[in-house]
């Protein structure tokens, strides 16, 4: 029982109890002295510490079972001793902790022992004889899991002694994803020289015409190399973009770039690891992270090995990659190499940097110094245009105002400069660059049209939409979908692989002669290049689309602009620039203006700016979201101007039992977690959070009306999406998608549910200043509370979220719509308003920005579906703290 206690050795009975304290977050891995006592120090009663840390972490129960600890107060004088009180303060949650007299009885104990055991809150009036060692019990009982927090107050006399308890209540989800090994940092490697090399077999190539345009080598100058090695920024870009330093601007951006990625490649070198034969042609090396992309590795690709347990002056031999799988490449040497080679020997492995992506993008740059200004800086376009326009009718859907007038825009646009349709999320953005696409096919037959977008699973949709038979008639031979050579046969839908190019199951690009015959040519923008590479002419397209412009960095933008557009060429951009931008891996290099989209360096226009209709429209109708998703981001980031259209909007009775407010599918869940690491890997994972995600979507699954593809899990941290996956596995739940802000960007789902993972404000700085995690990036925040279409819930400590402006604003909007669950908030705090424009640090995400599967025989090119995220924590470990 709770309250009154009586026992003989404490009188007659015990006082009643006092009001309770309240007791807030205690973050015990930041403060740490709430858990670092000197029993000597605090006066005449050494009082023991109930549930030490083991590990320096919270002791882990069980939730539904008491655990119970003792305390012992002994006295150290020759004199008699008064204890006031001994009292539980306050617990978090609310009366999770009891004291008593007696140890508990377990649950195999008699009913006698059960019934006679009695607990309270509050111990009060005793005298402690010289010597004496009183022993007292602690017991905790858990409810639910989550971090269980208890302070309990000793009176000795006129001095008050406290003792702080912390216990991670868990359940056998979270158990099964407890670490096995505790982390350290990992070492740095050693890493071997290679100045020469014995050549392997590269991959057959499929029979091509070849290009009509080489690239040029655009090797690094060694003084820029040493500056940029030195961590000096060179001059070209301190100044800052101009028309006159243009292409020297850009270039000395990619080449920090280009060494980061290079120092990075290093990161994934191998030691004393095994080769194996595979099949009577190949060696198999097996690379951890592979699956996820990291490295990045295709076909064509290769690397250099040599036995580890020889001379260091021992050769070393290339091995290119003939093939990828799951976790493994297959390679091929020369064929000494694979005589002399035994399954046991120890190799030390190199992974190189394939520079074919960059040199297309230093080219791109080179070229575009001498487009016209009015393409570069509209900014210094004197001239304010008007487009002429005529009515149409809509061929693919029934367009709303705004995209009418975007694509009658379009119609009737001559030429420079670009046309923006600026969409927040969910606006139909691509829809309206469809139907555009389509009345120029339909009505302007000139029209040579060009589609990129940033991957391929986008450009694949883009190409679905525009050969629906039900709205228009594309001719087969009218339509081409460009893939990169390394893509994967198996990647492309069957009914799509008829609109491709390729030999003996290998894409690649068609003779000049073949490609002037399309009408309509889809590709990403990387793999654009290999038109102009093939020999089509600047010009030859009359209208270049550019869909989620905003994820692309300037340099990749002009691939297509430089080389195939002339000042006639009808140039259209499409995105959002207060989504994520492009994916950058120098901090520097993103610092300096390459995390700057062309699209978002338009927006410094003032008839871009201004939303001048003769250059841009802005869609305001959100198609996608429940109102309630809506109205925050809309408020923060659009001016309030987003009009929610999504129809059946009424409450879902699939989730009525999870929601308090019927009617406001935004639920956030309060837990105080624990965030770990393990082994050599410094990415954070959440055990607790990761239960409580599946214990929602267990009873989100309960619906007969919702499927799991319906559910999207949104996580910073890469070791947290590794976590989830595992537990979802466990139930046989695999079409739950889990996955980082940037693999979400463009997609969307019935439901999403967001883990957040931190439940420390000790390492907000570091996630701050490296980018990482959700906090201090409103766009990441804007792209992950914008993909839920009927109900978002957020799973997270509410006094590390609260740190964050955008969050906080998130945490109070559902408290204010009695919307809240979980443990208690903290206090509120005024926030300053921030412009979201103006925030620095708007383009990394932690997790995941990832080069991307299209690829030219070894190249790799950044792609929006599986990015590996801008700057991943695992890539910034506490070395650099």
């Amino acid at each position: 029982m709770m309250g009154t206690a009586e026992n003989d050795d404490w009188g007659d009975e015990c006082s009643v109890i006092g009001d309770k304290g309240e007791i807030g977050f205690i973050d015990f891995d930041d403060d740490k002295s709430v858990c670092s006592y000197n029993p000597i120090d605090e006066g005449p009663v050494v009082i023991s510490v109930p549930f030490p840390f083991v590990g320096g972490k919270p002791r882990s129960i069980p939730a539904g079972e008491t655990t119970a600890d003792s305390i012992t107060l002994k006295n150290t004088t020759s004199d008699p001793v008064e204890l006031w009180a001994v009292k539980i303060f306050c617990s978090n949650p609310e009366d999770s902790y009891t004291l008593s007299l007696m140890e508990p009885p377990s649950a195999n104990s008699d009913v006698e022992s059960i019934r006679g055991f009695l607990e309270a809150s509050s111990l009060e009036d005793r005298v402690l004889q010289p010597g004496q060692t009183l022993t007292i019990w602690l017991s905790c009982k858990p409810k639910d899991i989550g971090l269980h927090t208890s302070v309990v107050h000793f009176d000795v006399e006129d001095d008050r002694i406290e003792r702080v308890v912390f216990l991670l209540s868990e359940d056998k989800v979270s158990q099964s994803l407890a670490s096995n090994k505790p982390y350290s940092r990992a070492s740095r490697k050693k890493h071997f020289i290679v100045d020469e090399y014995v050549k392997g077999c590269r991959p057959a190539r499929a029979i091509t015409q070849g290009s009509k345009y080489r690239l040029l080598p655009y090797p690094i100058p060694k003084n820029i190399r040493e500056l940029v090695e030195s961590k000096q920024v060179p001059d070209a870009i301190t100044v800052g973009l101009t028309r006159e330093n243009y292409g020297n601007y850009f270039s000395n951006l990619l080449i920090m770039e280009e060494i980061h990625l290079e120092e990075e490649m290093r990161a994934y070198d191998m030691e004393c690891v095994t080769i194996r034969r595979k099949g009577t042609q190949f060696l198999a090396l097996e690379v951890p992270g592979l699956a996820e992309r990291r490295p990045s590795l295709v076909n064509g690709d290769f690397i250099v090995a040599k036995l580890a347990n020889e001379d260091a002056n021992n050769t070393s031999y290339q091995g290119f990659i003939h093939r990828v799988e799951a976790d493994e490449v297959l390679l091929k040497f020369r064929l000494d190499f694979h005589q002399r080679h035994r399954d046991g020997d120890l190799y030390n492995v190199r992974f190189t940097y394939n520079r074919t992506n960059m040199k297309r993008l230093y080219q791109a740059i080179q070229v575009a110094e001498d487009l016209p200004t009015e393409l570069l800086f509209p900014s210094q376009f004197s001239r304010r245009r008007v487009i002429k326009t005529t009515p149409m009718v809509p061929l693919s859907c029934n367009l709303n105002e705004e995209q009418m007038c975007s694509v009658e825009m379009i119609l009737g646009c001559k030429g420079a400069p670009p046309y923006v349709i600026h969409g927040p999320p969910g606006t139909g953005k691509t829809m309206t660059l469809v139907e555009a696409i389509l009345q120029l096919y339909t009505t302007k037959m000139g029209a040579r049209i060009l589609v990129c977008a940033s991957s391929n699973s986008a450009a694949d949709h883009i190409l679905e939409k525009l050969i629906n038979k039900e709205v228009v008639n594309v001719k087969e031979n009218e339509i081409f979908r460009l893939n990169a050579t390394s893509r994967s046969y198996e990647d492309v839908q069957p009914d799509n692989i008829r609109f491709c190019f390729f030999d003996e199951l290998v894409f690649k690009c068609p003779p000049l002669k073949a490609l002037l015959r399309y009408r309509i040519i889809i590709s990403t923008y990387m793999s654009a290049s290999l038109l102009y590479a093939e020999g089509i002419q600047q010009g030859h397209f009359s209208h270049i689309f550019l869909d989620e412009a905003g994820q692309s960095s300037e340099p990749e933008t002009m691939i297509s602009i430089a080389n195939l557009s002339r000042r006639e060429t009808v140039i259209v951009l499409a995105g959002d620039p207060m989504q994520l931008g492009p994916v950058i891996y120098s901090r520097d290099a993103e610092a300096y203006g390459l995390g700057k989209s062309y699209l978002e360096r338009l927006f410094e226009c003032e008839f871009y700016d201004s939303e001048d209709a003769n250059f841009v429209t802005k869609l305001v109708r959100n198609y996608r979201c429940h109102p309630a998703i809506l109205d925050l981001p809309s408020k923060l980031f659009y001016n309030g101007e987003l009009i929610a259209c999504k129809e059946d909007t009424g409450s879902s009775s699939d989730w009525m039992d999870l929601l308090p407010n019927k009617e406001f599918p935004v639920l956030f869940v309060g837990i105080q977690g624990c965030d770990e690491r393990e082994g050599s890997n410094p990415s954070w994972f959440n055990r607790i959070e990761a239960s409580k995600v599946v214990q929602i979507i267990k009873k989100l699954s309960a619906s007969a009306n919702l499927s799991e593809a319906d559910i999207g899990i949104i996580t910073p941290y890469r070791q947290q999406v590794l976590k989830l996956k595992k537990a979802l596995e466990t139930f046989d739940m695999l079409d739950v998608k889990v996955g980082s802000v940037e693999q979400f960007q463009g997609q969307e789902r019935q439901v999403i549910i967001i883990s957040t993972v931190r439940s420390t404000i000790k390492h907000n700085e570091f996630d701050k200043t490296y980018c990482l995690g959700f906090l201090s990036n409103p766009r990441r925040f804007n792209v992950a509370v914008t993909r839920a279409r009927s109900l978002l819930i957020i799973v997270g400590n509410p006094h590390i979220i609260s740190k964050d402006t955008y969050w906080e604003k998130l945490l109070w909007h559902c408290a204010d719509n009695n919307s809240y669950q979980g443990c208690p908030l903290p206090e509120r705090q005024e926030f300053a308003e921030k412009d979201p424009i103006q925030e620095d640090n708007l383009n990394f995400d932690e997790e995941y920005p990832q080069p991307s599967e299209e690829v030219e025989w070894g190249e790799t090119v950044q792609a929006g579906e599986i990015p590996k995220p801008v700057m991943d924590e695992a890539e910034w470990s506490d070395g650099w703290k």
